[in-house]
């Protein structure tokens, strides 16, 4: 009896174990991290830095472990944030244009892996420091110049004169498979929340909702997933119903998850028009 309750107890202790290994660890503090708003036509470039918008995993460097958006702690192997400084940093974990899902399916695993040699700390701002953006620049150039390690790097950043000249290197950006733009104010300073003193510029608007309903499919779809109903941030309920693949279809996207979608401008009512389905947002 003895042999059986140790046996037991050992398969429990193992369970628990597993479940721990599983788990995702919470920061001590979730990250206020500074978000941005949407570009518009009646903003003066001249008065703003523009860099790449990189479509990665957005993460805070704490000085000393990586936190994700959400507030969960990132397990990259120590080789990777071996020689990472002790100034806290914002920045894009980021694989290549275009590879979002890789770049998720490395970061969300808990346990560390070489999959992460694949993965770049892309930096864009120093939250810590009081300056303006135009100081926070000098800084992070500075920074780049001391970096010993080839899996931190810093966005570069750079000015343009004009508002067509910012249009032309969307299209060029976009053109080669990259997301947008990003254009931080020269006189801002960090803060959390949403400012506009950053901005995101596009081809189209995106934004996010959640899964909260199924539409089935007909004709060619019958037997699957013909839309799903979300949940805009605004509150707003609607359907989408195209831009899936045959697998997306046959296993929707589960209820509760978020999703990024893109759409041009809203109706009277605040619904978004063409609503086309881009991805999961799965990242931790």
């Amino acid at each position: 009896m003895m042999q059986n309750i140790n046996h037991q107890i050992s398969h429990i202790l193992l369970l628990i174990l597993s479940l721990l290994a599983i788990t995702p660890a919470l920061a001590t503090n979730k990250p206020d991290l500074m978000l941005a708003k949407v570009f518009d036509a009646s903003v003066d470039v001249t008065q703003y830095w523009v860099s790449e918008k990189l479509d990665g995993v957005r993460a805070r460097w704490d000085g000393q472990q990586l936190i994700s958006r959400g507030g969960l702690l990132l397990n990259a192997p120590k080789w990777f944030t071996q020689n990472f400084p002790e100034t806290i940093m914002d920045g894009e974990l980021w694989v290549a244009r275009g590879e979002y899902q890789q770049t998720v399916s490395i970061v969300r695993k808990q346990q560390p892996h070489l999959g992460w040699k694949k993965i770049k700390f892309m930096i864009f701002d120093l939250p810590k420091h009081t300056g303006t953006f135009s100081e926070r620049v000098k800084i992070m150039h500075a920074m780049s110049n001391q970096t010993a390690t080839p899996y931190l790097h810093f966005i570069k950043q750079f000015q343009l004169s004009s508002n067509e000249l910012l249009m032309q290197r969307l299209q060029l950006v976009t053109s080669q498979g990259g997301e947008g733009l990003m254009l931080h104010r020269k006189s801002g300073r960090y803060h959390g929340g949403r400012s506009h003193d950053i901005l995101k510029l596009k081809p189209f608007s995106d934004a996010e909702a959640i899964v909260t309903g199924y539409r089935p499919g007909k004709g060619q779809f019958k037997g699957k997933m013909g839309s799903l109903q979300v949940k805009s941030i605004e509150g707003k309920t609607f359907f989408i119903g195209s831009g899936f693949s045959h697998q997306e279809r046959n296993n929707p996207p589960p209820l509760g998850s978020t999703i990024s979608y893109r759409y041009q401008g809203v109706t009277d009512s605040g619904i978004p028009r063409f609503a086309v389905f881009l991805r999961v947002r799965d990242e931790p």
